[in-house]
């Protein structure tokens, strides 16, 4: 199951499986999908848990339009925004002057991450990082770029939130990824997170948390948001709608969200759950 690759062949090698990625990110409007819903509770409880403190080093990593970077800096921090998609920079940079910060926006890959070791005191990542395809790859450069006693902070869905479930829907209709691409919502997965970061000598504190989607009036207002604005439903509606089975998957995921849905007739809640995790790199 992936959510990032809808027709790359399972043969495809990194750099053409990021390409693919990088299209579907640019597309639609993550911007709207990022700021209507994971502004709030994801980042104020991520900075909340590391300790911010002003005049930190902070990396955003796989940033999208700065959810955290932005908050971060209005925290005093210095910080560093990186993505693969640099199409999402100009809303980014946009948010950020109007919060009145400065954030440094650079392009780039969280599997090859252009800094020297231990350059920053804190790494983040809300709902990025899980998208890497190589997970491994991607915790080893998170730590690597972390400096010694200082902390990497990640949010991400559970494979069993309203997001995961989501996206093994759509994966599950779209070719097979290639072998060396795990599924994202694993960085969702406690001992997934501990499998890639503990032996590399992290300390974590791992915590579950819920993330409220609402502001939509149905189950089928939100999907209807979402199948214009998320890049990887709006791709995987492309290519399953010319022989028919976008209409099947979309009922599908109206079921799934009317399932879930908490709040009253005509107000939308449905809370997805993430994983916080907070690693210390342990002094050597």
């Amino acid at each position: 199951m992936t959510t990032y690759e809808t027709s790359t062949a399972a043969t495809s090698g990194p750099a053409e499986l990021k390409r693919t990625h990088r299209k579907t990110w640019a597309s639609g409007s993550y911007a709207a999908v990022a700021e209507r819903l994971v502004d709030d509770v994801p980042p104020r409880h991520l900075l909340e848990r590391v300790s911010m403190e002003p005049g930190m080093e902070v990396l955003d990593l796989a940033a999208g339009t700065g959810n955290v970077a932005i908050r971060a800096a209005q925290l005093g921090a210095r910080v560093t925004a990186l993505d693969l998609t640099p199409e999402l920079f100009e809303r980014g940079r946009e948010r950020a002057a109007v919060a009145g910060v400065e954030v440094e926006w650079v392009e780039g890959d969280a599997e090859d991450l252009p800094f020297e070791d231990g350059r920053f005191d804190r790494v983040l990542s809300t709902f990025g990082i899980q998208f890497a395809p190589r997970h491994e790859v991607a915790a080893r450069e998170a730590v690597r770029v972390t400096r010694p006693g200082g902390l990497i902070g990640l949010v991400n869905w559970t494979p069993q939130s309203h997001i995961g479930r989501v996206l093994k829907a759509v994966g599950s209709r779209l070719p097979k990824p290639p072998d060396f691409a795990s599924p994202p919502p694993l960085w969702g997965d406690e001992a997934h997170v501990r499998q890639l970061l503990a032996p590399a000598g992290v300390e974590l504190e791992l915590e579950r948390a819920p993330n409220p989607f609402v502001g939509f009036g149905s189950p089928e207002e939100w999907v209807e948001f979402m199948e214009t604005n998320y890049g990887p439903l709006l791709t995987a509606r492309t290519k399953l709608a010319p022989d028919g089975r976008w209409d099947e998957l979309r009922e599908e995921l109206i079921a799934l969200t009317a399932s879930l849905d908490q709040g009253r007739p005509g107000a939308l809640r449905v809370e997805s759950e993430c994983l916080l995790a907070v690693g210390r790199i342990v002094a050597a």
